[in-house]
């Protein structure tokens, strides 16, 4: 997702490449951005701390102590700190870092390709300006929703986050239902991106409710009546539920490992 920031605020001028200082504890990692993106690859994160306006912690919860340790009482007060790190609070990462300036924010693998979604909040001391800072930084992932109760931020992570995993589980699934009955596994995978990628667009156009799109297709007697009933029998709405919330789960437990 770091990279996808990246390739995203370049791509719209949001930054250009000298102004953007990537860390990485892999040498190899950072000179490979470097190269990629032409921005500054460096392995120190006091350097790339130093650097910036705005600095992006994007890494794996478990390593979130040690990397707030490293740059603890080093952030200026006119810097802002927005964090991907799943399950991290704003109380940790305030606390960690001894900053009062934090954005929390939960983006998506689409944002790769800018047409993610990403859920953020802030601590009370990100004024009006530096929220707009941040509507322009997320915006170059797609869209962007503030909330004002970070509770939805674990929500977000099991539903918009984790959410194309799931859709890419069901593609699989129907790719591979397609072959079975017949189609050639190329021409399969173009039909069924197609139909998930228009049935998405359509349903954001439309307004419409999911319930009233699907009974569009339903015609009564007819095929598509058939396979809803062995969705529903095979439990799928109940599968998803039991996969959003044990996703939740998880990410409030990764919250309070950060805690720990």
């Amino acid at each position: 997702m770091g990279e996808a920031m990246i390739g995203g605020l370049l791509a719209r001028q949001v930054a250009t490449p000298k102004t953007v200082w990537a860390s990485d504890a892999r040498p190899a990692q950072a000179e490979r951005v470097a190269q990629r993106f032409g921005v500054h690859g460096v392995t120190d994160n006091r350097a790339a701390l130093e650097a910036g306006e705005v600095v992006v912690l994007a890494v794996k919860p478990q390593n979130l102590r040690e990397v707030m340790a490293e740059l603890r009482g080093r952030l200026s007060e006119g810097q802002l700190v927005l964090s991907i790190v799943a399950g991290a609070k704003l109380a940790t990462l305030t606390r960690g870092l001894v900053h009062r300036q934090v954005v929390r924010a939960i983006p998506n693998t689409p944002g790769q390709v800018g047409e993610g979604i990403t859920v953020w909040t802030a601590t009370e001391q990100v004024d009006g300006a530096r929220r707009e800072a941040v509507r322009k930084v997320l915006g170059c992932l797609g869209a962007e929703l503030y909330v004002p109760d970070e509770a939805y931020i674990d929500m977000a992570t099991a539903v918009s986050s984790s959410g194309p995993a799931y859709v890419y589980l069901f593609v699989e699934a129907l790719i591979d239902a397609a072959v079975h009955i017949g189609f050639p596994r190329e021409m399969a995978q173009q039909l069924v991106l197609q139909t998930v990628r228009g049935s998405a667009a359509f349903a954001q156009l439309s307004g419409k409710h999911p319930a009233e799109l699907k009974n569009m297709v339903t015609s009564p007697g007819g095929t598509t009546v058939e396979g809803l009933l062995e969705l529903e029998a095979a439990g799928l709405r109940a599968a998803v539920a039991r996969a959003v919330i044990a996703a939740h789960n998880k990410a409030k437990a990764l919250g309070a490992a950060t805690e720990e």
